[in-house]
C-alpha cells in the first residue's frame, strides 16, 4: 500500500513539474513574441518635440534650422534650437541636466568626452543594428573619438585639422618635405621676410614636428584607448623633434616670442611665404592674397606623411533625456550625408560623414591631411598636458636644452595627473 501511495505521489509530482515547466515555456515564448513585435514595430513612441543646444554662431544656427526642418517633415517631431556657446555647454549641461532643464542633445568637442563620462552627463548610446550600419559611413577614427571605455557616447558632426598655407607670389609650390621647407625658409633670411611661420609655443600646432620621429602623448593600447601612465613626450623621437623646433629659432627662421596673432598678421601682409593654420583661416587669407593663396598638406618627414592633431565636434545625448532613442535618431539625421553636405555649404565646416559632398578645391588639402591626422586623446588626463608643454616649448625657443626641458615637462604632467586623481 505504501509503495502504491509512493508511486501515485511521484506521478503527481512529475505532473506538477511538467505543468509548471509548460507554463514557464509558454510565458517565455509569449515574452519573446512580444519582444519581437516591439522590435518589428520599430521605435519607441515619438515625442512631440526634441531640444538641442546649438553653438550660437549665425551660420551654424541657419544650417541646423534648415536641416531640422527636414527632420520634422520626415518624422513629425518638432526640434527646438537653443543658441548656446559650445564652450559653455559642458558647464551648462552639468547644471541643467540633473535638474531636468537640459536639452535632449548638446554639442561638444571630442576631447571632453572623458570629462563628460566621469560626470555622468551623457547617455551611453545603445545603437540598433540599423543605427550601427549608418554610423559606418563616418570616419572611423572620428567615431572612436566619441567613445569611452569601449562604449559610444556621441555622434560626430565635424572634423578639422591644420595644413600648410603658402603665398604663390613668394614660392612656386609647397615643399614636399620638412627639410625642403627649412631650405626654402633659409632663402628668405636676407629679404626682411619670413619663409615659414608657426605658433611655435602652441603644442597643438607643433605636435606634428615634435612627434614625427616617434614621440607621442599617451601610449595607445587600442584604437581610442590610452595608457595615461605612459607619456611619450620625452622619448628619443620627441627630443629629436624638440631639437628641430629649437633650430627654427637658432637659425633665426622664426623670431623668439612668435604668437598666433603675429604669425597670422605676417602671412596676411605678405611678409611670410608659408604658415601653418587651420581651415578657419581660409576666408581671411583668401581675401588678403586672392589667387596667390596656396594650400597643401603638411610636408612629409623624409618620405612619410606627418600627423597633425585633429579635433572633432559632435552631438551627445543628455543622460537625463526622456527621449534617448529619438535624440540619437536626430543626431544621426543631422549628421548624415545629405545633412552634412548642406551643413558644409552653409557653415563651411568639414562633415565627419564620409558620404557628404565637399566640392571645394581649397578644402581638399584639409581632407587629405585628415587621413594622416591623429585624433587628440579624449581622456581627462589630456587637460594636464597643455600647460607644461606650452612652457616647455617656450623654454626650447629661448635656447634651453630640449631633453632637459621635455623631461621636466613630462615630470610635471605626471605630477598633475596624480594630483587630479586625488
Amino acid at each position: 500500500m505504501k509503495q502504491k501511495s509512493m508511486i501515485i505521489l511521484c506521478l503527481t509530482f512529475v505532473f506538477l513539474l511538467s505543468a509548471c515547466g509548460n507554463d514557464e515555456v509558454i510565458k517565455t515564448e509569449n515574452e519573446l513574441l512580444q519582444d519581437e513585435q516591439v522590435d518589428q514595430s520599430g521605435e519607441p513612441e515619438k515625442p512631440s518635440q526634441l531640444t538641442m543646444w546649438v553653438h550660437h554662431e549665425e551660420a551654424q544656427l541657419n544650417a541646423y534650422e534648415k536641416i531640422t526642418e527636414k527632420f520634422t517633415e520626415e518624422f513629425g517631431i518638432e526640434v527646438e534650437l537653443v543658441p548656446y556657446g559650445q564652450g559653455d555647454q559642458l558647464e551648462g549641461i552639468s547644471l541643467d541636466g540633473p535638474s531636468g532643464l537640459g536639452p535632449d542633445l548638446f554639442y561638444s568637442a571630442h576631447d571632453q568626452v572623458g570629462n563628460i563620462y566621469n560626470q555622468g552627463l551623457a547617455a551611453e548610446l545603445e545603437l540598433t543594428e540599423n543605427q550601427k550600419e549608418r554610423l559606418e559611413n563616418y570616419n572611423e577614427d572620428v567615431v572612436n573619438s566619441f567613445s569611452y571605455n569601449g562604449e559610444q557616447y556621441g555622434i560626430p558632426a565635424v572634423v578639422e585639422t591644420y595644413v600648410l598655407f603658402y603665398n604663390k607670389s613668394l614660392i612656386d609650390e609647397a615643399p614636399a618635405t620638412v627639410n625642403e621647407m627649412m631650405d626654402i625658409a633659409n632663402t628668405f633670411k636676407d629679404e626682411e621676410k619670413y619663409g615659414f611661420v608657426i605658433d611655435a609655443s602652441n603644442f597643438y600646432f607643433v605636435y606634428p614636428f615634435l612627434t614625427a620621429s616617434g614621440g607621442y602623448v599617451f601610449e595607445e593600447t587600442k584604437p581610442g584607448e590610452f595608457d595615461v601612465n605612459a607619456v611619450g613626450l620625452n622619448s628619443e623621437g620627441a627630443i629629436s623633434g624638440g631639437e628641430l623646433i629649437q633650430s627654427w629659432f637658432k637659425e633665426e627662421l622664426i623670431p623668439v616670442g612668435m604668437t598666433f596673432d603675429i604669425m597670422n598678421d605676417l602671412f596676411i601682409a605678405g611678409d611670410a611665404a608659408m604658415a601653418v593654420n587651420g581651415p578657419w583661416a581660409i576666408p581671411s587669407y583668401e581675401e588678403a592674397l586672392g589667387d596667390d593663396l596656396g594650400i597643401s598638406t603638411l610636408p612629409a618627414w623624409e618620405s612619410d606623411p606627418i600627423s597633425s592633431f585633429s579635433g572633432n565636434k559632435g552631438w551627445l545625448v543628455n543622460y537625463y533625456s526622456e527621449n534617448i532613442y529619438w535624440a540619437t535618431e536626430l543626431a544621426l539625421y543631422i549628421t548624415n550625408a545629405e545633412s552634412g553636405s548642406l551643413y558644409y555649404q552653409i557653415a563651411n565646416e568639414l562633415p565627419a560623414n564620409l558620404k557628404a559632398e565637399v566640392k571645394d578645391e581649397k578644402m581638399q588639402p584639409v581632407l587629405d591631411q585628415i587621413e594622416f591626422a591623429t585624433v587628440m586623446p579624449n581622456v581627462p588626463e589630456m587637460d594636464q598636458v597643455w600647460e607644461p608643454m606650452a612652457d616647455a616649448l617656450q623654454f626650447i625657443s629661448q635656447g634651453e636644452d630640449p631633453e632637459s626641458v621635455l623631461n621636466e615637462a613630462v615630470e610635471k604632467i605626471n605630477q598633475q595627473i596624480e594630483i587630479a586623481r586625488q
